[in-house]
């Protein structure tokens, strides 16, 4: 795949930098509390970064990208972090909550597992962690030349609790950007130790207007 999101950083920046991401981020905004520390990975040009910095939490973005990197810095006056969380070490800092908003979206099935282990051992005992993924199976490439794999939930529960997180909510919506595309969406906390506790809605929930911080393409 070639490297879309640097050698199309602006464009992509227009494209996304203006949606509202209110929707998705209160899930996991709603289980913290101010002053919280908030990891984005994949955080693109600061969007969300900027979202929750302006209710009172702390914020670092992570991202491979140097145009969006440069941006995010920018407009979410941030500290990022320019890398492959493929190969990062997040054990170096420890973080109340991570976002991954369409984040893994292009990481192949087999390496998954092992891409979520390595990112959440950045999160604090009690962390929170947003992901969401496309529902489907197999693969697909887009007219950019990004490829696509998609999930089973039963597939993506399995590696959750395969890794000291259990599921709080659970969210599935069709996509405003592209009506074929179904999105997952879970809210997850590290060592919780309570009654499991699992929220589903479909259809016109909470974060019906998902737009993860991968896709443009409508």
């Amino acid at each position: 795949m070639e490297d879309y999101y640097q050698d199309h950083h602006i464009i992509y920046h227009e494209k996304t930098f203006h949606i509202d991401p209110s929707s998705f981020l209160e899930p996991l905004r709603k289980h913290l509390k101010p002053g919280d520390k908030v990891l984005d990975v994949g955080c693109g040009s600061g969007r969300d970064l900027l979202w929750f910095k302006m209710r009172g939490f702390r914020v670092v973005g992570f991202e491979r990208s140097e145009g969006l990197a440069a941006l995010a810095r920018k407009y979410a006056d941030c500290d990022i972090i320019e890398g492959d969380f493929e190969r990062y070490d997040f054990s170096k800092q420890t973080f109340d909550a991570i976002l991954l908003s369409g984040a893994l979206v292009h990481i192949p099935h087999a390496h998954l597992e092992a891409v979520f282990r390595n990112i959440v051992r950045g999160l604090g005992e009690g962390g929170y962690v947003l992901v969401s993924l496309k529902e489907g199976s197999g693969s697909a490439m887009d007219r950019y030349g990004r490829t696509f794999y998609f999930w089973r939930d039963e597939d993506l529960r399995d590696i959750f609790l395969a890794h000291d997180v259990k599921i709080l909510e659970f969210h599935k919506s069709v996509s405003k950007v592209n009506e074929t595309d179904t999105w997952l969406s879970y809210v997850l906390v590290k060592g919780f130790q309570g009654p499991r506790v699992i929220k589903g809605f479909e259809g016109g929930n909470a974060i019906n207007n998902i737009q993860d911080s991968r896709e443009v393409d409508g």
